[in-house]
Protein backbone atom coordinates (compact mmCIF):
# COMPACT_ATOMS: atom_id res chain seq x y z
CA UNK A 1 0.00 0.00 0.00
CA UNK A 2 1.23 3.48 -0.89
CA UNK A 3 0.93 5.04 2.55
CA UNK A 4 2.59 8.25 1.36
CA UNK A 5 -0.16 8.78 -1.19
CA UNK A 6 -2.90 8.08 1.36
CA UNK A 7 -1.21 10.41 3.85
CA UNK A 8 -0.92 13.20 1.26
CA UNK A 9 -4.64 13.07 0.41
CA UNK A 10 -5.60 12.73 4.08
CA UNK A 11 -3.47 15.67 5.24
CA UNK A 12 -4.70 17.88 2.39
CA UNK A 13 -8.34 17.22 3.31
CA UNK A 14 -7.71 17.69 7.03
CA UNK A 15 -5.95 21.01 6.31
CA UNK A 16 -9.15 22.21 4.65
CA UNK A 17 -10.90 21.81 7.99
CA UNK A 18 -8.48 24.32 9.53
CA UNK A 19 -9.05 26.78 6.69
CA UNK A 20 -12.84 26.56 7.01
CA UNK A 21 -13.20 26.15 10.77
CA UNK A 22 -16.17 28.53 10.87
CA UNK A 23 -18.12 26.44 8.38
CA UNK A 24 -16.81 23.01 9.35
CA UNK A 25 -16.94 23.24 13.14
CA UNK A 26 -18.47 26.38 14.60
CA UNK A 27 -21.55 26.47 12.36
CA UNK A 28 -22.82 22.93 13.14
CA UNK A 29 -21.93 23.31 16.83
CA UNK A 30 -23.87 26.59 17.10
CA UNK A 31 -26.83 25.09 15.24
CA UNK A 32 -26.90 22.13 17.61
CA UNK A 33 -26.66 24.44 20.61
CA UNK A 34 -29.79 26.21 19.38
CA UNK A 35 -31.59 22.85 19.31
CA UNK A 36 -30.50 22.24 22.88
CA UNK A 37 -31.76 25.66 23.98
CA UNK A 38 -35.12 25.40 22.18
CA UNK A 39 -35.95 21.72 22.54
CA UNK A 40 -33.84 20.75 25.53
CA UNK A 41 -34.46 23.73 27.80
CA UNK A 42 -37.53 25.64 26.60
CA UNK A 43 -39.70 22.75 25.41
CA UNK A 44 -38.01 19.96 27.34
CA UNK A 45 -38.75 21.59 30.69
CA UNK A 46 -42.47 21.29 29.90
CA UNK A 47 -42.34 17.68 28.78
CA UNK A 48 -42.17 14.53 30.84
CA UNK A 49 -39.59 11.81 30.66
CA UNK A 50 -39.35 9.33 27.79
CA UNK A 51 -38.47 5.84 28.92
CA UNK A 52 -37.36 7.22 32.27
CA UNK A 53 -34.95 9.67 30.63
CA UNK A 54 -35.18 13.44 30.82
CA UNK A 55 -36.31 14.82 27.46
CA UNK A 56 -33.31 17.13 27.11
CA UNK A 57 -30.95 14.20 27.56
CA UNK A 58 -33.08 11.91 25.38
CA UNK A 59 -32.63 14.03 22.25
CA UNK A 60 -28.82 14.29 22.52
CA UNK A 61 -28.04 11.12 20.48
CA UNK A 62 -30.43 12.22 17.73
CA UNK A 63 -28.95 15.71 17.51
CA UNK A 64 -25.41 14.35 17.42
CA UNK A 65 -26.44 11.92 14.70
CA UNK A 66 -28.02 14.76 12.71
CA UNK A 67 -24.77 16.72 12.66
CA UNK A 68 -22.73 13.58 12.11
CA UNK A 69 -24.65 12.51 9.01
CA UNK A 70 -24.76 15.96 7.47
CA UNK A 71 -21.07 16.69 8.03
CA UNK A 72 -19.91 13.23 6.91
CA UNK A 73 -21.79 13.60 3.65
CA UNK A 74 -20.81 17.25 3.16
CA UNK A 75 -17.09 16.77 3.83
CA UNK A 76 -16.73 13.69 1.64
CA UNK A 77 -18.85 14.97 -1.26
CA UNK A 78 -17.14 18.36 -1.38
CA UNK A 79 -13.70 16.76 -0.98
CA UNK A 80 -14.01 14.63 -4.12
CA UNK A 81 -16.14 17.10 -6.09
CA UNK A 82 -13.60 19.93 -6.01
CA UNK A 83 -10.87 17.92 -7.82
CA UNK A 84 -13.49 17.05 -10.44
CA UNK A 85 -14.53 20.69 -10.74
CA UNK A 86 -10.97 21.99 -11.02
CA UNK A 87 -9.74 19.12 -13.20
CA UNK A 88 -7.08 17.95 -10.75
CA UNK A 89 -8.90 14.63 -10.36
CA UNK A 90 -6.92 13.38 -13.38
CA UNK A 91 -3.67 14.02 -11.53
CA UNK A 92 -4.96 11.92 -8.64
CA UNK A 93 -6.13 9.12 -10.95
CA UNK A 94 -2.79 9.07 -12.79
CA UNK A 95 -0.73 9.09 -9.58
CA UNK A 96 0.78 5.81 -8.31
CA UNK A 97 -2.08 5.24 -5.87
CA UNK A 98 -4.78 2.61 -6.16
CA UNK A 99 -8.50 3.30 -6.11
CA UNK A 100 -8.65 1.85 -2.60
CA UNK A 101 -5.96 4.26 -1.42
CA UNK A 102 -7.79 7.23 -2.99
CA UNK A 103 -11.01 6.30 -1.21
CA UNK A 104 -9.11 5.65 2.03
CA UNK A 105 -7.59 9.13 1.94
CA UNK A 106 -10.75 11.08 1.14
CA UNK A 107 -13.21 9.03 3.19
CA UNK A 108 -10.78 8.67 6.09
CA UNK A 109 -10.37 12.44 6.34
CA UNK A 110 -14.14 13.08 6.08
CA UNK A 111 -14.89 10.46 8.74
CA UNK A 112 -12.19 11.85 11.04
CA UNK A 113 -13.63 15.36 10.79
CA UNK A 114 -17.14 14.04 11.49
CA UNK A 115 -15.98 12.10 14.57
CA UNK A 116 -14.14 15.16 15.91
CA UNK A 117 -17.25 17.27 15.41
CA UNK A 118 -19.43 14.65 17.11
CA UNK A 119 -17.17 14.61 20.16
CA UNK A 120 -17.16 18.43 20.28
CA UNK A 121 -20.97 18.47 20.20
CA UNK A 122 -21.12 15.87 22.98
CA UNK A 123 -18.79 17.99 25.09
CA UNK A 124 -20.85 21.11 24.34
CA UNK A 125 -24.06 19.29 25.33
CA UNK A 126 -22.73 19.12 28.89
CA UNK A 127 -23.27 22.86 29.13
CA UNK A 128 -27.01 22.42 28.60
CA UNK A 129 -28.00 18.91 29.71
CA UNK A 130 -26.71 16.38 32.19
CA UNK A 131 -26.37 12.98 30.54
CA UNK A 132 -24.51 9.71 30.94
CA UNK A 133 -22.99 7.18 28.55
CA UNK A 134 -23.83 3.64 29.62
CA UNK A 135 -21.74 1.91 26.95
CA UNK A 136 -18.79 4.19 25.97
CA UNK A 137 -17.20 1.58 23.69
CA UNK A 138 -20.39 1.08 21.70
CA UNK A 139 -21.01 4.81 21.60
CA UNK A 140 -17.62 5.39 19.97
CA UNK A 141 -18.14 2.37 17.72
CA UNK A 142 -21.45 3.73 16.43
CA UNK A 143 -19.85 7.17 16.04
CA UNK A 144 -16.98 5.83 13.93
CA UNK A 145 -19.05 3.31 11.95
CA UNK A 146 -21.70 5.89 11.06
CA UNK A 147 -19.06 8.45 10.07
CA UNK A 148 -17.31 5.99 7.75
CA UNK A 149 -20.56 4.76 6.23
CA UNK A 150 -21.96 8.18 5.42
CA UNK A 151 -18.59 9.53 4.33
CA UNK A 152 -18.63 6.77 1.71
CA UNK A 153 -22.17 7.81 0.83
CA UNK A 154 -21.01 11.43 0.51
CA UNK A 155 -18.10 10.30 -1.66
CA UNK A 156 -20.62 8.71 -4.03
CA UNK A 157 -22.70 11.90 -4.09
CA UNK A 158 -19.61 13.97 -4.87
CA UNK A 159 -18.81 11.81 -7.87
CA UNK A 160 -22.43 11.77 -9.04
CA UNK A 161 -22.94 15.54 -8.73
CA UNK A 162 -22.17 17.66 -11.77
CA UNK A 163 -22.92 20.99 -10.07
CA UNK A 164 -22.66 22.59 -6.64
CA UNK A 165 -26.44 22.59 -6.23
CA UNK A 166 -26.56 18.80 -6.54
CA UNK A 167 -24.20 18.45 -3.58
CA UNK A 168 -26.99 19.80 -1.36
CA UNK A 169 -29.99 17.98 -2.86
CA UNK A 170 -29.54 14.64 -1.09
CA UNK A 171 -28.47 16.01 2.34
CA UNK A 172 -31.17 18.69 2.48
CA UNK A 173 -34.05 17.02 0.65
CA UNK A 174 -33.59 13.40 1.77
CA UNK A 175 -31.21 12.94 4.71
CA UNK A 176 -32.47 15.82 6.89
CA UNK A 177 -36.16 14.79 6.68
CA UNK A 178 -35.22 11.16 7.40
CA UNK A 179 -33.29 12.24 10.50
CA UNK A 180 -36.16 14.36 11.84
CA UNK A 181 -38.60 11.51 11.16
CA UNK A 182 -36.19 8.91 12.53
CA UNK A 183 -36.79 9.44 16.23
CA UNK A 184 -34.50 12.38 16.91
CA UNK A 185 -37.03 14.19 19.09
CA UNK A 186 -39.28 11.29 20.06
CA UNK A 187 -39.54 7.52 20.41
CA UNK A 188 -41.29 5.75 17.56
CA UNK A 189 -43.19 3.81 20.26
CA UNK A 190 -45.15 7.05 20.78
CA UNK A 191 -46.56 6.83 17.24
CA UNK A 192 -49.70 4.99 16.11
CA UNK A 193 -49.10 1.40 14.99
CA UNK A 194 -49.27 2.19 11.29
CA UNK A 195 -46.67 4.94 11.60
CA UNK A 196 -44.42 2.72 13.70
CA UNK A 197 -44.43 0.23 10.85
CA UNK A 198 -43.71 2.94 8.28
CA UNK A 199 -40.87 4.31 10.43
CA UNK A 200 -39.10 0.94 10.29
CA UNK A 201 -38.48 1.59 6.58
CA UNK A 202 -36.47 4.67 7.55
CA UNK A 203 -32.80 3.59 7.80
CA UNK A 204 -31.94 6.48 10.10
CA UNK A 205 -34.22 5.01 12.79
CA UNK A 206 -31.72 2.19 13.28
CA UNK A 207 -28.77 4.57 13.53
CA UNK A 208 -30.38 6.81 16.14
CA UNK A 209 -31.85 3.87 18.06
CA UNK A 210 -28.50 2.10 18.32
CA UNK A 211 -26.68 5.29 19.25
CA UNK A 212 -29.28 6.09 21.93
CA UNK A 213 -28.94 2.57 23.34
CA UNK A 214 -25.21 3.19 23.81
CA UNK A 215 -26.10 6.19 25.98
CA UNK A 216 -29.04 5.00 28.06
CA UNK A 217 -29.64 1.34 27.33
CA UNK A 218 -33.04 2.01 25.70
CA UNK A 219 -33.79 1.58 22.01
CA UNK A 220 -36.71 1.54 19.59
CA UNK A 221 -35.26 -1.52 17.83
CA UNK A 222 -32.83 -4.18 19.02
CA UNK A 223 -29.24 -2.98 18.97
CA UNK A 224 -28.13 -6.00 16.92
CA UNK A 225 -30.55 -4.98 14.18
CA UNK A 226 -29.18 -1.41 14.31
CA UNK A 227 -25.62 -2.67 13.84
CA UNK A 228 -26.71 -5.03 11.09
CA UNK A 229 -28.56 -2.34 9.14
CA UNK A 230 -25.58 0.00 9.40
CA UNK A 231 -23.23 -2.70 8.11
CA UNK A 232 -25.60 -3.47 5.24
CA UNK A 233 -25.64 0.19 4.18
CA UNK A 234 -21.84 0.30 4.52
CA UNK A 235 -21.54 -2.76 2.26
CA UNK A 236 -23.88 -1.20 -0.33
CA UNK A 237 -21.79 1.99 -0.37
CA UNK A 238 -18.58 -0.02 -0.79
CA UNK A 239 -20.10 -1.91 -3.72
CA UNK A 240 -21.22 1.36 -5.30
CA UNK A 241 -17.73 2.89 -4.95
CA UNK A 242 -16.15 -0.27 -6.43
CA UNK A 243 -18.50 -0.03 -9.42
CA UNK A 244 -17.74 3.68 -9.91
CA UNK A 245 -14.00 3.07 -10.18
CA UNK A 246 -14.45 -0.08 -12.24
CA UNK A 247 -16.58 1.68 -14.84
CA UNK A 248 -15.06 5.16 -14.52
CA UNK A 249 -18.52 6.63 -13.94
CA UNK A 250 -18.19 10.44 -14.19
CA UNK A 251 -14.44 10.17 -13.63
CA UNK A 252 -13.09 9.54 -17.12
CA UNK A 253 -15.16 12.18 -18.87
Amino acid sequence: MNLYGVKAIYKFEMARMKRTVMQSVLSPVISTCLYFVVFGSAIGSRMGEIGGIDYGAYIIPGLVMLSLLMQSISNASFGIYMPKFSGTIYEVLSAPVSYFEIVLGYVGAAATKAVILGLIILATARLFVDYSVLHPFWMLSFLVLTSITFSLFGFIIGIWADGFEKLQIVPMMIVTPLVFLGGTFYSIDMLPDIWQTISLFNPVVYLISGFRWAFYGVADVHVAISVGMTLVFLALCMIAVWWIFKTGYRLRT
